[in-house]
Parts: C-alpha cells; sequence; structure tokens
C-alpha cells in the first residue's frame, strides 16, 4: 500500500491480522513519520515467517504504531521488544498491549542505536529482527551498521526484516546477511535477510 506524506497527521488504527489477537484494532497517535505497515506487506512478511515465529524471540528496532511486533505477539512469538523513541508513541504502545493482553510483549522508551550498544552484552540473541526506521532518514543503515558490530545480538540463523522506500538502495549489508525475500508493494520495498554463521576456521 503506497504511503504518501501529507500535511494533515490524524490519529490512526490497525489491525491485528490473525493469531490470539486477530481482527483487533490497535490505535496510534499522529505523529510526524509514523506509518505502519500496511496489511498487505504484513501478510506477506508473516507467510515468510510462518514456521520461525512461534516461539521466537523478536525485536522491533523502531516500533512506531507497534504494527509488526505486535502482530508477532499475537501470533505466538515467545518474547517481542518494541523500541520506540517518541513518549507519546511508546504509552500508546504500552496501552495496546495491555487492551490486547500480550503478555509476551513489551516496550522500551529508548534510543534505539544506544539501546543496541547498552544491551549487547546483557541480553539473549534475536531471532528476528524488524528494521522499520522513517523513510528518509539514515537510521537503517546506522542500524544496520549497529547490529554487525553487536553482532552477539543475533541468533545464529536470524532473520532480518527491512522495509523502505523503493528508491533507497541497499548497498551496506554485511557480508554473512543473505537476501532470502524480497516485496514492493507501491512506493514501499521489503527484504527479508537471513544472517548466515561466519564459519570458523
Amino acid at each position: 500500500m503506497p504511503r504518501k506524506a501529507t500535511n494533515k497527521l490524524t490519529n490512526g488504527q490497525v489491525r491485528i491480522i490473525a493469531g490470539q489477537c486477530r481482527g483487533r484494532r490497535i490505535s496510534f497517535p499522529a505523529i510526524a513519520g509514523l506509518r505502519p505497515t500496511g496489511d498487505r506487506l504484513r501478510e506477506t512478511l508473516f507467510n515468510w515467517l510462518s514456521t520461525e515465529l512461534r516461539g521466537a524471540r523478536c525485536l522491533d528496532l523502531f516500533a512506531g504504531s507497534g504494527a509488526l511486533g505486535l502482530e508477532a505477539a499475537s501470533r505466538g512469538a515467545s518474547e517481542v521488544i518494541l523500541l520506540e523513541l517518541n513518549p507519546q508513541a511508546a504509552r500508546a504502545l504500552s496501552g495496546n498491549i495491555d487492551a490486547l493482553g500480550l503478555q509476551s510483549a513489551r516496550v522500551c522508551n529508548a534510543n534505539a542505536l544506544k539501546w543496541l550498544q547498552q544491551s549487547a552484552n546483557n541480553s539473549k540473541p534475536f531471532d528476528i529482527i524488524f528494521l522499520d526506521p522513517p523513510f528518509n532518514s539514515t537510521l537503517l543503515a546506522d542500524a544496520i551498521v549497529a547490529l554487525a558490530k553487536q553482532s552477539i545480538l543475533l541468533a545464529q540463523d536470524a532473520k532480518i526484516y527491512i522495509e523502505t522506500p523503493t528508491h533507497q538502495a541497499i548497498d551496506f549489508m554485511p557480508d554473512n546477511w543473505q537476501l532470502h525475500r524480497h516485496k514492493t508493494a507501491g512506493d514501499v520495498a521489503c527484504y527479508l535477510y537471513h544472517r548466515r554463521p561466519i564459519p570458523v576456521y
């Protein structure tokens, strides 16, 4: 679904597609740059992850509306950490988690890049990471560089989902991240990478 910038910001809602919260709606505040992943792309993504998700540990690095992280929690992820810098959006996420009764999800109101640096030695590895930062920013490249440096945060066969504008070049990927799936929808491109273990000789 194309997502175009407008001057008028309005509160929004997005629907949980499947799992224990199927059909329930989550609300998100009117914040510039906050654009939830559309239903079609989310359905595609979670079809890609259908055999990986149950029991997985997930990190939604730029959570925004929570459309990705809360969908993962609804579908059986064992733990989902949602990072969100904006306090208003973080409060909305906490309210949605409480309303949905998703005990596997929790919100951290934090700068994602600083959190990656500070949590590397104090966190278990993640099986799935969602990277959907504000478009037209450098945050995607910065986050990938940070994850490559803090590789202890990634499980040996971790999956990394990336969402970008179609015009943005993805030419800064770590050598051991292998493209597994790719799709475009309107002005949005999404990629699923698979982290390959680095051989030890």
